[in-house]
């Protein structure tokens, strides 16, 4: 059970890297420095420079090998040599999509958010041949981390459509989501595989409470994505300078910001109720440490004009605090069942 525990946690803190470096991708802009997947223009470590990309006499490529040719992507249809001209039979123009632009340091960038994904892959499939040998002590176990690994392969199926679609906004969503669905049940599991005496005590309002904050922060997490895609839009599309994305705010910027104070006062009301009952949810102060660097990151991009780390801070904090919060949730609800099964508990905690 215990190699079982440490697998789990390790996956949990891979995914979370996998967030931060998806994060990162999103700030730099990054999200096609890979044009193709799973490899990157072909290769399994990507290319340094453009003329690796770019084609050559005499050069010996090998079936996959990208290169970009009057501006598009090339496939090498065999492992061949070239010769003294182009052969353009050599080669198959990919279809995914027609973006087709080199810069190292996007490729790179995207490379590192692939490699964790991959790490965290492996994590998952080791985690869940160890389940295995606690069949028959909880089957429940068992299911829930074969059930993650394929949540994770649908995930990065996800990943795979969103570089084939050119970073649709609505696919980089469902992406996210997804990433957060993995780490609620990795947090069921691990949970589950320690089997910990809780030492909280249900409160039947604070729990309520904090299911309403946690649909209300994933809500958040939506609309900072659609947010992201329109500064996106702005700035490549429309040729806008970062500093001047939020001068004229869309609808969805007041959502996002309103919804921001809706749901600090949602939390700090169960902190409030926490400390007043004596309810023992000692993971609230993180929880509200998340909310303020979600707060301070948010004041600093629109004030400041996006500084430097700031939307990956804003993006991880907020995958942290949803996953605070859904450990928060799955603790009510054992000190609930505890209520039941221990009657002489207090009235005061009910």
């Amino acid at each position: 059970m215990k190699s079982f525990i440490t697998a789990a946690k390790v996956t949990l803190v891979l995914v979370y890297l996998v967030i931060f470096a998806g994060a990162a991708v999103r700030m730099t802009g990054s999200g096609m420095g890979c044009p193709d997947w799973p490899k990157c223009f072909g290769y399994y470590i990507p290319p340094t420079d453009i003329k690796q990309l770019t084609w050559a006499p005499n050069h010996e490529y090998f079936e996959g090998q990208v290169i970009i040719k009057d501006s598009t992507l090339w496939v090498a249809r065999q492992d061949f040599t070239s010769g003294a001209t182009y052969d353009a039979s050599q080669f198959r123009r990919y279809t995914k999509h027609d973006y087709a632009i080199f810069n190292a340091k996007h490729t790179w960038i995207e490379y590192i958010n692939r490699l964790f994904g991959a790490l965290s892959g492996l994590a998952t499939l080791i985690m869940a041949v160890l389940s295995v040998r606690l069949w028959k002590k909880d089957k429940g176990l068992t299911v829930l981390s074969w059930f993650t690994l394929g949540l994770l392969v649908f995930q990065a199926w996800l990943g795979a459509t969103v570089v084939y679609s050119v970073l649709n906004p609505v696919k980089i969503t469902i992406h996210m989501v997804a990433a957060l669905v993995i780490v609620a049940l990795l947090l069921i599991i691990i949970r589950r595989a320690e089997g910990r005496v809780v030492e909280a005590r249900y409160n039947a309002t604070f729990r309520n409470v904090l299911t309403i904050a946690m649909i209300l922060s994933l809500l958040q997490i939506i609309l900072g994505t659609q947010v992201r895609q329109i500064v996106d839009a702005s700035t490549k599309d429309m040729g806008m300078a970062l500093s001047n994305v939020l001068d004229e705010p869309t609808w969805h910027f007041y959502i996002h910001r309103t919804f921001s104070f809706v749901v600090f006062f949602a939390n700090l009301f169960l902190v409030l109720r926490n400390m007043r009952l004596n309810l023992g949810y000692t993971k609230l102060r993180w929880l509200m440490l998340m909310i303020l660097i979600e707060i301070a990151s948010g004041i600093a991009m629109y004030y400041f004009d996006f500084p430097f780390g700031s939307q990956t801070i804003h993006l991880v904090a907020a995958a942290i605090m949803f996953g605070i919060q859904f450990y928060l949730l799955m603790e009510s609800y054992l000190a609930a069942r505890n209520t039941q099964t221990e009657p002489s508990l207090t009235k005061k905690a009910l």
